[in-house]
């Protein structure tokens, strides 16, 4: 009985007593614990709100964002169609405004998101351009650096790709001029060689024959002298003497 009593003592003594201690709520000054602690309260917070919806069948919408800007966000209808509902419900409720007026906070401050994205986009393309960098430290400059190495290589590889489809595509285009080339060649030889054949066969020349040549006049306009010579299969005694009266 008594050793009952020693245990049961040994276990209700603080020593034994085994549990998380409670953790001060403050910022976390370690940069590692405190990122580590984000990503774990932000996937418990993310899971509770999907339970939530899930068990009761309500309406949930849920937007975190990160010290670095990075948005998580959970809705299991439309956060967008979530945040109107509540627009509404507020104006509703506390009549404090128009639903005109909280539009027009709304867009302003939409506009405001946007103008300083597009001051960021801004600032980059400088960056890019290498104008504006006075302000940037040795870090941005070596980041800035790579990011401009790597876009070099993806255009210089996206050039080459190009350039090695246009002259293979110049390749197939002159060997079908060489294949053009040489069968031209070829019906041009056939037609030469049956040109040749048909010269060969008899009676196979010109269907007219050339004239002689017209006999030539001197240069008072008569007939040479051989022209008017008698010819030599006629015999002397047909021919005419002449006289003079």
């Amino acid at each position: 009985m008594s050793y009952l009593n020693q245990s049961m003592e040994v276990l209700d003594s603080p020593q034994r007593k085994i549990g998380r201690g409670k953790i001060e709520i403050k910022r976390i000054e370690n940069t590692t614990n405190r990122q580590v602690t984000f990503c774990k309260r932000r996937n418990g917070l993310l899971k509770k709100a999907y339970e939530l919806s899930v068990l009761c069948d309500a309406e949930v919408a849920l937007i975190v964002f990160s010290t670095r800007g990075r948005l998580y966000e959970y809705s299991n209808n439309s956060v967008k169609g979530t945040i109107e509902r509540y627009k509404k419900a507020c104006s509703d409720s506390s009549n404090t405004g128009s639903v005109s007026e909280l539009n027009a906070q709304f867009y302003q401050q939409e506009a405001a998101k946007l103008r300083g994205q597009i001051s960021n986009m801004q600032n980059s393309h400088r960056h890019m351009l290498g104008e504006s960098l006075s302000s940037m430290s040795i870090r941005d400059l070596k980041n800035l650096e790579s990011r401009l190495e790597r876009g070099i290589s993806r255009i210089r590889s996206k050039k080459n790709e190009l350039l090695f489809a246009e002259i293979e595509l110049m390749q197939k285009r002159e060997i079908d001029l060489h294949n053009s080339n040489q069968y031209l060649r070829a019906k041009i030889a056939e037609n030469e060689r049956a040109q040749q054949q048909m010269n060969l066969m008899p009676g196979g020349g010109s269907e007219y024959e050339l004239m002689p040549p017209p006999q030539s006049f001197d240069t008072r306009n008569y007939f040479q002298v051989n022209g008017l010579q008698p010819n030599d299969h006629y015999s002397r005694h047909d021919q005419t003497a002449l006289q003079l009266v």
